[in-house]
């Protein structure tokens, strides 16, 4: 892509380097005379901020680990004291965990921006597939490193995701155990977390390398999607590419600092900043808002899956939505790259940037949240006024008879006249029957609009009924509702028909709109041309 050097050394120093260690001449061929694509816009700043991000990441990173004590007495105290007693030591875990925020923020985008414009198809699969693992690399290591402050949401997020990997048939329960050093969450898992954590960020920095590498092999996409043809079609990286990465640095940048002296815990969770208690589960488990869309299709999948249960569903499901980038590159069929001339993928895929927004947000409620229902909840209270009671003992065979003898002693009542009947068990094969016969059964309903409210309601009833009826009769009835669960199996079912259906199907059919022959007439004189 870059053709031959020409880095010319001027001095002698630079000449004796040059022939014995050519660094300065490959600093010089990749950023600086390195040619790159005329028409880039904006979106494709963002690999510079994601640079940036990782050098902070990994000094701030190291920094801390100086200071941090992985025990799990120590833990949580150990990140306080960091805070408020060392040095600077405020600003730089503000940093870290801001950092790890907007890594994400930036890597999305990078990603979105890959997908409109086609960055992963030919020849530039196995640098689409370099930033996959590059993003799986990041996925576990945020993972890992939210689980060092040891607060209530780092222990109990441990406890489920090593619990989730132990579904996994015949790998899953090996895998869990290596990681949590036994049968629990305990010492040895922080061990193990804390060291995997300071780890994989250096391998991350050296499949950063690699994408690198890829992308200067293969060339830089652009926006139109058409392979440079000439010089005229590319400018030097420095100044052109240079000065607009530092302008966008400088305004993310800012962005970043407001988070880190203004709101740094704005993106935490407040549990976190509690120690860890395995006697006590909070309320709610969610992970940090940048892996909540996967967190949300785990838990979309609620139901079983022929011999596959939900929950072993979830977790391959969660999987899958990574896994399935991987192969992006062979499902989308188009021979157009960029969705500027795909005008029904592009409307696909804004609505699929707006499903993994509302992903993210599912997966950070409560599962059981009713969204829409048909009518409100209501329940019927039944009772006898003016009837005599009576009780009778129920004795069975055995256990296994115990609901025959109850069921034959209630239809014996019915039979001889009870108006209404109550079984009570007192045993493995005992119990007692009591029955009113004669007076007016009487019956109350009453209807609220969400179930807490209804059992409130139930509980009010059952206290001024219960005074002048000796046992009654509640029978719920639930109307059809739509849930956060409901609202996550719609949101993943488009997602992955995005991929594996909507994809493949429009680069079969759809009729792409004129692509331009090269990219340097276009933006030297503003007008498109070319055949489709």
């Amino acid at each position: 892509m870059s053709g031959p050097s020409t880095y010319e050394p001027k001095t002698a120093f630079t000449r004796w380097l040059d022939r014995r260690l050519p660094i300065v001449r490959l600093g010089y061929d990749s950023f600086v005379a390195y040619p790159t694509p005329r028409n880039l816009n904006y979106w494709w700043t963002f690999g510079a901020m994601l640079s940036l991000c990782l050098v902070v990441q990994i000094i701030t990173g190291v920094v801390l680990a100086m200071h941090y004590v992985p025990h799990i007495d120590m833990a949580f105290a150990s990140v306080q004291r960091i805070e408020r007693d060392v040095p600077f030591g405020w600003l730089i875990q503000n940093m870290h965990a801001v950092g790890a925020s907007m890594f994400f923020l930036a890597v999305y985008i990078h990603m979105f921006r890959g997908l409109y414009y086609g960055s992963y198809k030919a020849p530039r699969e196995l640098l689409w597939i370099l930033g996959c693992v590059i993003y799986l690399l990041m996925v576990a290591t945020a993972f890992l490193g939210y689980t060092l402050p040891w607060g209530q949401m780092s222990f109990w997020g441990a406890t489920v995701i090593t619990n989730l990997l132990g579904a996994l048939p015949l790998i899953g329960e090996p895998i869990k155990n290596w990681l949590m050093g036994g049968f629990s969450v305990d010492q040895p898992t922080l061990n193990r977390f804390f060291s995997l954590h300071y780890l994989l960020p250096f391998v991350i920095a050296g499949v950063v390398a690699l994408h690198v590498w890829a992308l200067h092999e293969a060339g830089q996409n652009n926006p139109a999607g058409v392979d440079v043809k000439s010089k005229a079609d590319t400018v030097p990286f420095t100044p052109h590419a240079t000065m607009k990465d530092l302008f966008a640095m400088g305004l993310f940048l800012i962005l970043f600092a407001t988070f880190i002296f203004y709101m740094p815990d704005a993106l935490g969770h407040a549990d976190n900043f509690i120690p860890a208690n395995p006697l006590q589960t909070p309320p709610e488990i969610v992970p940090e808002w940048y892996l909540l869309p996967f967190y949300a299709i785990l838990r979309a999948i609620d139901f079983n899956i022929g011999p596959i249960d939900s929950k072993l569903g979830g977790v391959l499901a969660m999987f899958a939505a990574i896994g399935v980038l991987f192969i992006l590159p062979w499902l989308d069929t188009s021979r157009v790259r960029s969705m500027r001339y795909r005008p029904i993928a592009r409307q696909f895929f804004l609505i699929f940037v707006v499903v993994c927004i509302f992903l993210g947000w599912c997966g950070g409620q409560n599962p059981g949240n009713i969204l829409a229902k048909a009518g409100p909840f209501s329940a019927t209270l039944e009772w006898v006024e003016g009837g005599t009671v009576s009780q009778a003992p129920i004795q069975a065979a055995g256990e296994s008879q115990w609901q025959e003898a109850a069921d034959t002693a209630e239809a014996a009542a019915r039979e001889q006249g009870a108006t209404m009947t109550a079984v009570n068990r007192t045993g493995a094969s005992t119990g007692s029957l009591r029955t009113v016969a004669g007076g007016a059964v009487q019956s109350r309903v009453v209807t609220a609009e969400t179930v807490d409210a209804l059992e409130t309601a139930i509980g009010a009833a059952k206290v001024e009924v219960g005074q002048a009826a000796p046992f009654f009769t509640v029978e719920r009835r639930l109307p059809p509702t739509f849930t956060v669960t409901n609202l996550s199996q719609v949101l993943t079912l488009y997602y992955f028909l995005f991929f594996l259906v909507i994809l493949p199907l429009l680069g079969l059919r759809e009729k792409p709109g004129r692509v331009p022959d090269t990219i340097a007439k276009p933006v030297i004189d503003g007008k498109a041309q070319g055949a489709s």
